[in-house]
């Protein structure tokens, strides 16, 4: 039996935009409410070498039948092979036969899914008339999550502050060729404090301090934090007028919080149902402080592999 593998190449051909994306999100979030979808808390390995992060994500939905599991490695020495920091696969099944359906690549399953999550609740926590984008950390996260607030958001103004120059100059280029202005910032709590969207893909290094203080968020801004809050102050989310995150559910069943549970509001579900609002008054600041939902692989496998279907 030859299972079919969707490349990288394949599932960018697809043409999959931002709004399906989130609609897809939106979507199974709601079937879950329904009993129609489900996801199990995502687990995690951390060897003892302090550097490698193994995650395996599972999550499953009737019509249509699919089920899908997502299996990561994160590896700070990859680049050093030339190869990205990280990798994996999803592979499909049908959730009542338990046959194999396909094999998507991970890597774009995890960015665009990832900027998909991020977009979600910043529709329904940020100002629709944010104009300035901030990134800290400015790796393949910060060029989807780019491209999807472009999509949602009249951005003209982007700030930035990363380790790496030649990830700058490919989101500079990436946002100019959206019409959008780009400069280099001395810091990364520069960044925190001048824009409206903020996005924090910082590496994952096993162990750097925090040097992040969401205390400095303007009035208004909203922060998508993407990288397990590593490279911030985690008390100083309780100045904030909103913490979401993507499951509560997975956030008390996992050992290393991204926050204390005393500041968090609620989750990407309370909001799409609308039982959570996104902000009670436009000064309001909030954040989306996530690890990555199954749903979310889910949404975006099955939106990818009808796509397929459809072509």
């Amino acid at each position: 039996m030859s299972i079919p593998y969707l490349s990288e190449t394949d599932l960018e051909a697809l043409g999959i935009t931002t709004a399906q994306v989130v609609d897809a999100i939106e979507g199974v979030i709601r079937g879950a409410k329904d009993g129609r979808v489900w996801a199990a808390p995502k687990a995690a390995l951390t060897p003892p070498d302090g550097k490698r992060y193994m995650m395996a994500a599972l999550a499953a939905m009737d019509g249509p039948n699919l089920l899908a599991v997502k299996t990561v490695v994160l590896n700070p020495d990859s680049p050093a092979r030339g190869l990205s920091q990280i990798n994996g696969l999803v592979t499909m099944l049908d959730s009542e036969t338990g046959l194999p359906v396909a094999i998507l690549d991970g890597n774009w399953v995890t960015a665009v899914r990832t900027a998909g999550l991020s977009a979600t609740a910043a529709r329904h926590m940020a100002r629709p008339d944010a104009a300035t984008i901030g990134f800290v950390g400015c790796g393949v996260q910060a060029r989807s999550h780019l491209q999807a607030f472009a999509d949602l958001f009249p951005l003209t103004d982007l700030r930035m502050f990363g380790r790496g120059r030649a990830n700058m100059d490919r989101l500079a280029a990436m946002a100019a060729s959206l019409g959008i202005k780009s400069e280099v910032c001395a810091s990364g709590q520069e960044v925190v404090e001048s824009c409206d969207l903020l996005v924090t893909t910082v590496t994952h290094t096993g162990g750097a301090a925090p040097f992040l203080d969401a205390r400095g968020m303007p009035e208004g801004s909203f922060a998508a934090v993407v990288d397990l809050a590593a490279p911030w102050h985690r008390d100083s989310f309780g100045a904030l007028d909103h913490v979401v995150v993507d499951d509560v559910a997975q956030e008390a069943a996992l050992p290393n919080k991204l926050c204390d549970p005393a500041h968090i509001s609620g989750d990407l579900s309370a909001l799409v149902l609308g039982n959570l609002p996104g902000r009670a008054a436009p000064s309001d600041r909030g954040a989306f402080v996530f690890r990555g939902h199954a749903l979310g692989d889910l949404a975006l496998s099955a939106l990818a592999w009808q796509t397929h279907l459809d072509g």
